[in-house]
């Protein structure tokens, strides 16, 4: 089973594991995904498999 937890970005939890570690206790991840979402770059219908 994958650990994707963004399917349009492709994140896993070791990504997001590893960002805390490199932002002192905060992940950007998060932020990175809502300014690609303003953008409308989010293709989560097309890419989780459950539509979502």
């Amino acid at each position: 089973m994958s650990d994707l937890v963004c399917y349009c970005f492709q994140y896993t939890a070791k990504d997001i594991e590893k960002d805390v570690r490199q932002h002192n206790g905060m992940s950007m991840i998060l932020e990175r995904i809502m300014a690609e979402k303003k953008k409308n770059a989010c293709q989560c219908n097309l890419k989780h498999p459950l539509g979502k």
